[in-house]
């Protein structure tokens, strides 16, 4: 079983103990996450190992096959020779979107590279098919070399298709993107992306919330679109068949509440039948350049092309706001560059004005405006 008694530190010890969590749950795991929120990481981790006859009986069914020092001490020391870092919830470059995810939240992240981008400014997903066609492909890059070219991290899932399309074409506008994968980050997947991670990795991040060593599987690679869906401002599906793994990313996108769009393909194309199906059935924006995708981020002209007479600090404001997505306090004040006092009491102000709404979840929508 683990031994906790390897730091005097609290820090230490709830950043071992996450990553004991990362080795004991698989991915979105929701009752780990419950026991976490309830206890925190050290003593829910005691819980889990404990010899109780309680209502946590169910998940030590499931942990407690995996609770051994080894397996956390090996994946350890993969980290230090792949040279990986890890990321806790504690930490100051946390996504803190993710913790949108709640009891399904990752427990830690692996890094290699730097995160920092995540929080730095605005972001959107790419995604769609492994088997996508040059018209997705080459609509894919068009959108992240210009995204990715305003300031945009653009973020994906190293894929083989449109998930690589973005990441090279992000790359080579000298952008800023980043990579979820299924398995360790020291373990490059697919095999034959390991070049084109090494390059994510060395200007953005390659990212994990399994432990180094993990082998990518089909429930880890679909538990992994949660976390794509989550650190994103915007998800785009460019291509995906009728069945695509990028329908469960839209899904979490909806479910998240983030901007959801899609890039309509021909009818009798099977290769976009899921991307109709995110208009039609997912209530999607209709993507065909970038111009739509800032729309959808609370953007509605190019970088550079504002008048200077729209500088003051409600406009700012407005700015950060979009009529179709709600956006908590926070999120406008980091998007508009305010304190979180200051955004409230423009909010306040924008709301008596009839400019903004806020929503039952909390959240803050800018009102359609006439003529």
């Amino acid at each position: 079983m683990f031994g906790l008694g390897l730091s005097e530190n609290a820090d230490d010890l709830e950043a071992y103990a996450r990553v004991c969590w990362s080795v004991l749950a698989e991915p979105g795991d929701g009752a780990a996450g419950d026991l976490v929120s309830r206890f925190g990481a050290v003593e829910a981790l005691r819980i889990a190992v404990a010899d109780a006859d309680d209502e946590w009986n169910a998940g030590r069914a499931r942990w407690r096959p995996r609770a051994e020092s080894a397996t956390v001490n090996s994946a350890l020391a993969s980290a230090r020779r792949s040279g990986a870092t890890l990321l806790v919830p504690s930490d100051a470059q946390w996504p803190t979107r993710l913790d949108d995810l709640g009891v399904h939240a990752p427990h830690v992240l692996w890094v290699r590279g730097d995160p920092g981008n995540l929080s730095a400014g605005p972001t959107v997903a790419i995604v769609g098919a492994r088997a996508a066609t040059p018209y997705g492909e080459s609509v894919a890059a068009d959108l992240a070399a210009d995204l990715a070219a305003a300031g945009v991290t653009v973020v994906s899932g190293a894929a083989y298709g449109i998930d690589g399309a973005a990441h090279r074409a992000a790359l080579a506008v000298d952008g800023s993107t980043v990579a979820f994968l299924a398995g360790g980050v020291d373990r490059p997947y697919p095999r034959g992306h390991e070049g084109l991670l090494s390059r994510i990795a060395s200007s953005g991040a390659v990212l994990s919330e399994t432990p180094c060593g993990a082998a990518p599987t089909k429930w880890r690679f679909l538990s992994r679109n949660r976390l794509i869906a989550a650190v994103a401002d915007a998800v785009v599906v460019v291509e995906a068949g009728h069945r695509s793994g990028s329908l469960n990313t839209a899904a979490h996108a909806a479910q998240l509440g983030r901007a959801l769009g899609a890039v309509p393909g021909p009818v009798t194309s099977a290769a976009s039948a899921g991307s109709h199906r995110v208009l039609r059935e997912f209530d999607g924006v209709c993507v065909t350049s970038a111009a739509d995708v800032r729309e959808m981020l609370g953007a509605d002209t190019a970088p550079g092309q504002r008048s200077h007479d729209r500088t003051d600090d409600m406009t700012r404001m407005m700015d950060a706001l979009s009529t179709r997505v709600g956006r908590d306090a926070g999120d406008i004040a980091r998007r508009a560059g305010f304190s979180d006092a200051g955004a409230q009491a423009l909010l306040g102000l924008a709301e008596l004005e009839g400019r903004v709404a806020r929503g039952e979840d909390g959240r803050w929508r800018a009102r359609h405006r006439e003529g």
